[in-house]
């Protein structure tokens, strides 16, 4: 058994490496959301998680490889592997092509791609599993350091896609990992040492020139070009952050005037320049060129998107997601008295109003515009206005925020709760309107509104809803979907705006689909009866029951065992959300079968079958700490996502807290001995599970309670939330990995390797359980394995063996 006396390099070692490690883990998210699409961001961080377990298999299937005598050499070696291969695998994958269409040429490529991308992630598998098997006796201290070293990447990627682009990050992180490298070497291992040395050296050369040409000329070695199954050309402007990519491309279509929907009777004989605003190459917002003369821009006056300025002028008015302004410039051409925009993303503000602010004629400066940073919700809430109009048009969640990869998480504008907030900053005769895809087959975004704003509404004491809602849609000469848009009133509509807005359809070719005088569609009927509608739902073929803040996941209407059901795909509206479910159960099934190789693989290659005897207790302990784990973080990650509302958060305040706490859990365990390791290690498992029931049940009231208090203030309550799990499910890890080591210490790689199998498998069902049955029952399922994990730890003493 090795010791660290001599060598506290290593701490340095593994915390560069498990901050280079999670930092290339974040940026693949935010690279696959650019290059795919968001759900296979989702993807990445499973296979990256699987990737460090084949690392952990391999070291346990060639004992004589990685033996203790070598172990530093191997660090070493790795280490810089790790460094090499994360610049490799990322070259390799910029030049693989994505197939958007369902088909066998796709899964190859998707295949090859994950199998290239996960080669790092094996090398650091390999390393993180030598430290914190070889080490028995500073285990508590090493994994202490491994999750702060991955703490500090969680604030660290942020800082460096705040300032360049993913491609230069992608070289920086590979950097770090070389410096591990030569952390681990030491003096002891002077080839490997100039190794590390030279491959640092190199990275360091490659990136400072890779940089200055990306400042210079525009033109990066590594710039993206396959994007989304197309070939992008070269952007007019590019800007990374840590949860989008904004580019800025001319409009392929030439001179045309633009909206959601437009009506049918619309002339294009006036035609506005405008640039196109995309996010992550995907979803897109037209910046369109202003001189100040509203009249070039009557034809916003077409779009359905706006409806409700025909029945609120001179109105204060608040626009959810400005984009390049398009909305704005729509309240301004009908002549509202203010105008106040809320944008999540200061990249996007800062493309429109300044670094295109010429083009667009600075709308910002406007003296009846106001423009502000921030997350709706969360800006709402703590708001004390009231306006005439919230206006939410086309806000989607085809992008994956560098957290929200990590849980699949949708836009949560679209909940019960969020609705609720809306409708209570409304005046007495205030309107909400939303606008989304009307799709005439099956038009699921459309009746789920419907049902959310029926639920808000008898929430608020109404029965009669239907009075309160108006709900009308384009009509479209070809067979793409129509737009539609609702609007929900604070009051009743009145006849004389009944009358409006049918004069208005008439004129627009517009079509009232439901109205306190109107329903259009059965569906429709259905939905605003509490009668029957139960089990109305439960028989319509796609989930359009109305998200709340537990389950949030507007967009996802199609079941996860659904994902197969050929019926479904004939349906217009399965197209991308549909395609994401499936993505996502397939994922299931793949975890599912690696999982159980990575169970079984080992197992039947295990040539002393003697070791394996009464050893089932701690397998079954380590696979329940890790799905536990990832059941309770994901979870309280989704929670926490919507009450901190900015994706930044996401990283910088609860990953980075769960980590860094666990990471103190894991230091509180390392003066635990053998001797007192089944009192205290049975008392600190206890005390665990104890703290899961009681934040669990205590996260849905504070974050009820403190939501309208100040950012600051709501950072500091998910701190706490978050640190008072953390510290003790850091300590299940360690607690196991002492006990292991003295009873069965070659099967200590195996163990680490089941536990994070199992770490995977659980963080894909853990997003499953929520979309099928909520958030809360996930973090529940997660009380579940710290409680069998207790039970398994309890009885490997009784058995006197693991």
């Amino acid at each position: 058994m090795i010791t660290l006396k001599n060598s506290r390099s290593i701490y340095f070692g593994l915390f560069f490496l498990s901050m280079s490690t999670l930092m290339y883990e974040i940026l693949l998210t935010r690279i696959f959301s650019v290059t795919m699409w968001f759900h296979f961001a989702f993807v990445a961080v499973s296979i990256a998680m699987f990737g460090m377990t084949v690392g952990a298999i391999l070291v346990y299937l060639y004992p004589a490889f990685f033996s203790s005598e070598k172990v530093f050499q191997r660090l070493g070696l790795f280490s810089t592997f790790l460094g090499i291969t994360i610049i490799s695998s990322y070259l390799a994958h910029l030049n693989i092509p994505f197939v958007t269409d369902v088909s066998f040429k796709n899964l190859f490529f998707i295949g090859l791609t994950y199998t290239v991308i996960s080669i790092p992630f094996i090398c650091s598998g390999i390393c993180v599993c030598l430290v914190l098997t070889k080490f028995p006796k500073d285990v508590g201290r090493l994994y202490a350091t491994d999750l702060i070293g991955a703490a500090i990447g969680c604030f660290l990627v942020i800082w460096i896609l705040g300032i360049t682009d993913a491609s230069s990050a992608v070289i920086l992180v590979s950097f770090f990992s070389a410096i591990a490298g030569i952390f681990f070497a030491g003096k002891a291992y002077k080839k490997t040492l100039v190794s590390a040395t030279v491959v640092s050296l190199a990275i360091t050369l490659f990136f400072l020139t890779h940089a200055a040409m990306a400042s210079v000329s525009g033109s990066p070695f590594f710039r993206l070009t396959r994007v989304k199954g197309r070939i992008e050309a070269k952007p007019l402007y590019e800007k990374w952050n840590a949860f989008s990519r904004i580019t800025v491309d001319n409009d392929p279509n030439g001179p045309k005037a633009f909206g959601w929907g437009l009506s049918s009777l619309h002339s294009d004989d006036i035609a506005p320049e405008e640039l196109w605003l995309r996010i992550d190459s995907g979803a897109a917002t037209p910046m369109t060129r202003f001189n100040g003369n509203l009249l070039l821009h009557n034809y916003l006056k077409y779009d359905i998107t706006n409806l409700a300025y025909y029945l609120k002028s001179d109105s204060d008015v608040l626009i959810v997601g400005t984009g390049g302004g398009r909305d704005i410039l729509s309240a301004l051409a009908f002549n509202q008295r203010s105008v106040r925009g809320v944008e999540i993303n200061e990249a996007i503000i800062d493309t429109a109003n300044r670094k295109f602010g010429d083009f667009t004629g600075h709308l910002d400066r406007n003296p009846k515009v106001s423009i502000v940073n921030d997350e709706a919700r969360s800006y709402i809430a703590r708001s004390k206005d009231r306006f005439d109009v919230i206006q939410v048009s086309f806000i989607d969640t085809n992008a994956a925020t560098a957290a929200g990869a990590f849980v699949f998480t949708e836009n949560s504008l679209y909940t019960v709760e969020a609705w609720k907030s809306f409708l209570g900053h409304l005046k007495p005769d205030g309107i909400l309107t939303f606008s989304r895809w009307y799709h005439l087959d099956l038009s699921g975004e459309m009746y789920r509104m419907v049902i959310i704003g029926d639920t808000v509404l008898r929430s608020m004491g109404i029965t009669d809803t239907k009075r309160y809602m108006l709900c009308a849609r384009n009509i479209q000469s070809s067979d793409h979907a129509d737009v539609g848009t609702i609007m929900i009133s604070r009051s009743p509509f009145t006849q004389a705006q009944l009358r409006k807005i049918d004069t208005v359809c008439r004129q627009l070719n517009y079509e009232v689909v439901l109205s306190p005088e109107v329903s259009k569609d059965p569906v429709f009927d259905r939905l605003l009866k509490p009668e029957g509608r139960e089990a109305f739902l439960k028989k319509f073929p796609i989930n359009i029951t109305a998200p709340t803040d537990d389950n949030p996941f507007f967009f996802s209407m199609v079941r996860p065992w659904q994902a197969l059901n050929k019926e479904l795909w004939s349906f217009k509206l399965a197209t991308f959300n549909i395609k994401a479910i499936f993505v996502l159960a397939t994922l299931f099934l793949i975890v599912t079968v690696l999982t159980i190789l990575c169970i079984l693989v080992p197992l039947l290659m295990t040539k002393d079958k003697h070791v394996l005897k009464g050893t089932s207790s701690i397998l079954i302990y380590f696979a329940m700490i890790g799905s536990g784990f990832m059941f309770v973080e994901i979870s309280q990650m989704q929670r926490l996502n919507i009450f901190l509302g900015h994706p930044v958060y996401g990283l910088s305040v609860v990953l980075f807290s769960l980590l860094l706490s666990s990471g103190l859990g894991s230091f509180l365990t390392r003066n635990v001995l053998i001797e007192g390791l089944k009192t205290q290690g049975l008392v600190r498992l206890a005390v665990l599970c104890i703290s899961v029931i009681l934040i669990g049940a205590a996260t849905p009231y504070l974050m009820q309670r403190f939501q309208v208090c100040s950012t600051p203030v709501r950072i500091a309550l998910a701190i706490s939330i978050l640190s008072a799990l953390g510290i003790f499910m850091g300590m299940a890890f360690p607690l196991g990995m002492k006990l292991a080591s003295e009873r069965t210490a070659s099967l200590t790689p195996w163990l680490w390797g089941i536990n994070g199998a199992t770490s995977v498998y659980a963080s894909v069902l853990a997003v499953i359980i929520a979309i099928s049955f909520g958030v809360s029952v996930s973090y529940w399922a997660g009380l579940g394995c710290y409680l069998v994990a207790l039970g398994m730890f309890a009885l490997s003493f009784r058995s006197g063996k693991l």
